[in-house]
């Protein structure tokens, strides 16, 4: 059995504890009603910007949306990407159902004519063999 270090025994660590803050939060001490926060923060709050270096975002439709930079581009470029991709898959989606549709007709276009065409062999055959039956 191996012996446990003499340092791992002690039990004199304790961190400090952390000092309670001096200034309070004003929208934390009051009441959240929506006429409250308004009175505190105004009538119009705006958007939800941040700025981390050269970087900017705005927090649109719980995302956050880079504004600036490279990102900010390849973001832009990105999102009118998607829209095309899905404008593209709509009119793919409605091109298939066309064509779906168009091969049912032929078929069914088909079906009709094979039988005209049996029809008119059969009323043919009919009319050949009373044809001959009467001579």
């Amino acid at each position: 059995m191996m012996k446990m270090p003499n340092w791992l025994n002690k039990t004199t660590f304790s961190p400090k504890k952390t000092p309670t803050r001096k200034a309070s939060v004003s929208l934390s001490t009051k009441d959240l009603s929506p006429k409250k926060i308004e009175k505190e923060l105004g009538p119009n709050i705006g958007e939800i910007r941040i700025c981390l270096g050269d970087q900017q975002a705005v927090f649109d439709a719980g995302l956050w949306v880079p504004e600036s930079g490279k990102v900010g581009c390849t973001f832009k470029e990105n999102e009118k990407l998607k829209k095309e991709i899905k404008k593209l898959e709509e009119e793919n989606n409605l091109l298939k159902i066309k064509f779906e549709l168009l091969l049912d007709m032929l078929t069914q276009a088909t079906v009709n004519a094979n039988v005209d065409k049996e029809e008119l062999e059969s009323l043919r055959s009919k009319h050949y063999t009373s044809k001959r039956t009467a001579t």
